[in-house]
């Protein structure tokens, strides 16, 4: 069938859940048998949010093919079967950075180059680009209508429609209801503004969904649809709920996949959602609690560390247990002690970059091996239990990192200046003075596991594909003398050469991983080691009440 494209825009403000509209979309197609693909469309004018600080941009999330892109496109992967690429996140700075690069390669042919029509063309070739012989192509534009950097995308997406056919093109807005406490009412006057702003660009919104606390009387429905003209049934109630997997489902009772069918004149067959409906019922009804404390230095942003939250709560569902996860501040036990750490069932340092907060890292690594508390390192997390596991079972005091202190006598995690990048199939090779967007291995690399560890028991398998954001990797030439020790070394490239798992011998569950695990995790299909990670932490739980 011909590509039907769906765009799905924002208005009033930003964090309305967007990101988690169109993944949603997406999982009720594929329940109705259409294929999908994703793509995120991001106004901001750096190139991809690779180097940008987590507390401004959340987590940045990262693609089999090595793309780092915006945290909206793990919602994607985890609500649908969509491929996910570096084609599914556009940036303004990867526009017109494409733009630019024509204009000097001559390909305008000495025409002045304008918003209109070469950046808008360059938008469109990119939806085009993203389609890949799928049914729909779901579009989410960031930010909000009214914001001078969404404008050029606003007037493509207004283009596309006479491009390709009104038939195949639909627009779907995301815009909130605030509820007045005061005067105990919902107030549709910001969803009317904000859609007035978007049909000053030339868009008419087909189907509104109006975020609130609380659901739309069928009066304001209709008082809605009046205003901003649309059809009462397309007014669809974006009501808050407990848990984001229940958002399909609470869309799906409004009728939001059959309206979309409808407009775009698709005939599917009915949505199988049994599976959602078990996922939200395992979610509400838990068998089993346990407790893990999250030692980082982004605790502050929550949405810093999303893949990794929606994975363990994964790992929760595949145990019948629900996962409460305590944010401890690296800083705050650098600071202050273990306190903050008493009681918990598991503790887990996630990956980050840079020296605030490391001690406390190292301490909370050391409680956790002494403790025979299950430990799960993941990126930096693992090099922190190396630094850890050298300094106190090895006496090595000045063992550390190389990023932190390039001068220690004991680097066990390194800079490695050479290295065969199993994507590229070429000797890769870095330094300090490298760019940093140059420096990191990015994207998925196979691993080879070490038969009979706790790595190859959760796969169960011997080799995996896993996908990493780093630059600083395991220092082979102290390899012999901490495995002498205990250190387990339980997965390697296939070379042999770079070190991407390792454990600890005598200890229950104690884990440390180069790469990104929780990238990879989806709600009914738990990445196997945070599925064993919290069977640890539940078998923990339930030692300590004897």
């Amino acid at each position: 069938m011909t590509p039907k494209f769906i765009f799905v825009t924002g208005g009033v403000l930003s964090s309305l859940g967007k990101g988690l509209a169109a993944a949603s979309i997406g999982a009720l197609l594929e329940a109705r048998g259409l294929s999908v693909v994703l793509q995120k469309l991001d106004p901001y004018v750096n190139v991809d949010p690779g180097t940008m600080n987590p507390f401004q941009h959340g987590e940045v999330f990262v693609t089999d093919d090595g793309a780092e892109t915006d945290l909206d496109l793990g919602h994607y992967e985890r609500f649908t079967h969509a491929k996910i690429s570096q084609r599914c996140n556009h940036t303004t700075g990867s526009i017109y950075n494409s733009v630019i690069t024509k204009e000097r390669r001559g390909d305008y042919l000495g025409g002045t180059v304008q918003i209109i029509p070469h950046v808008t063309d360059e938008i469109k070739r990119s939806v085009l680009g993203a389609v890949n012989g799928t049914d729909i192509c779901i579009v989410e534009i960031g930010g909000t209508v009214g914001d001078i950097e969404g404008l050029p995308f606003l007037e493509a997406i207004r283009q596309f429609r006479n491009d390709v056919g009104k038939e195949n093109v639909l627009y779907i807005h995301l815009t909130l209801v605030p509820y007045i406490r005061t005067a105990g009412e919902l107030k549709t006057k910001p969803t009317q503004h904000s859609v007035s702003e978007l049909r000053r660009v030339g868009i008419q919104p087909d189907i509104l969904l109006c975020r609130t606390e609380i659901p739309l009387s069928k009066g304001l429905k209709d008082k809605i649809a009046l205003f901003c003209n649309v059809e009462s049934e397309a007014v669809i109630t974006a009501v808050d709920v407990d848990h984001i997997y229940e958002v399909p489902l609470k869309f799906h009772e409004q009728g939001l996949d059959e309206q979309i069918c409808r407009k775009l004149g698709i005939w599917t067959r009915q949505p199988h959602l049994t599976n959602w409906e078990d996922l939200v019922y395992r979610l509400k009804n838990p068998a089993h609690e346990v407790t893990i404390a999250m030692v980082g230095k982004y605790v502050d942003l929550k949405e810093s560390y999303k893949s990794l939250n929606e994975a363990l709560c994964h790992g929760g569902v595949a145990n019948n247990c629900r996962v409460n996860i305590k944010y401890v501040d690296s800083e705050q036990v650098e600071r202050q002690g273990l306190a903050e750490l008493e009681g918990v069932d598991g503790i887990l340092v996630p990956g980050g970059f840079g020296a605030r907060g490391v001690e406390g890292k190292i301490k909370a690594v050391a409680l956790a091996r002494q403790q025979k508390i299950p430990y799960f390192g993941i990126c930096y997390g693992m090099h922190m239990a190396v630094v850890e596991f050298a300094r106190h079972v090895l006496g090595w005091k000045e063992a550390h990192t190389s990023e932190i202190d390039p001068n220690s006598p004991y680097p066990v995690i390194y800079l490695m200046r050479e290295w065969f990048d199993y994507r590229s199939q070429k000797i890769e090779r870095r330094d300090e003075g490298s760019e940093l967007g140059g420096t990191m291995r990015l994207g998925a690399y196979p691993c080879h596991l070490v038969e009979g560890t706790l790595a190859a028991k959760a796969y169960k398998t011997e080799d995996i594909s896993e996908r990493h954001r780093h630059r600083y990797e395991f220092n082979n030439a102290f390899r012999a003398d901490l495995e002498a020790k205990g250190l387990v070394v339980s997965g390697l490239s296939p070379d042999g050469e770079l070190v991407e798992i390792v454990e600890l011998k005598d200890h229950p569950w104690f884990l440390g991983c180069q790469f990104h695990p929780e990238f990879k995790s989806k709600p009914m299909a738990a990445h196997p080691l945070f599925r064993e990670y919290i069977r640890a932490a539940l078998r923990y739980h339930h030692e300590k009440q004897g």
